[in-house]
């Protein structure tokens, strides 16, 4: 097992809850209006420090997309995913671009979402402004 190149970021970062690994800038979100299973998920153009899984064909709220999951390179944890394809024409523009759960990372200020089974009252909107 050879070691690991990790690089480091410079800004407002978005890193793994587990092991701190810098996975993302701020700069780089597309959207924060997405969802997982875990409450809210960012699109992000950019990530770094991250391994794909197998593509295999999802359903999601807007269709069939062959997706992969991407884990942290730091500490293997997944932390969402990398969309492939998209069959739908209107949903092209996620082919290439990540999602990255919110449950999994911490925000530029350290911030970490809360899943909350309580819809009224989940999350930290802290970096949501």
């Amino acid at each position: 097992m050879g070691r690991i190149f990790l690089i480091t970021l410079e800004g407002k970062i978005y890193s793994c809850k587990y092991c701190h690994t810098h996975l993302a800038l701020r700069e780089d979100i597309i959207s924060k209006a997405f969802h997982c299973r875990h409450g809210k998920a960012y699109l992000f153009n950019k990530i770094a420090n991250f391994t794909v899984g197998e593509t295999e064909e999802r359903m999601m709220m807007t269709g069939v997309h062959s997706v992969c999951d991407i884990f942290c390179v730091g500490c293997g944890s997944i932390v969402g995913w990398k969309y492939v394809a998209a069959q739908e024409k209107s949903q092209r523009y996620k082919e290439g671009k990540f999602i990255l759960e919110r449950f999994q990372v911490l925000g530029p200020e350290g911030t970490l979402y809360y899943f909350n089974n309580n819809p009224e009252a989940s999350g930290s909107e802290a970096d949501d402004m």
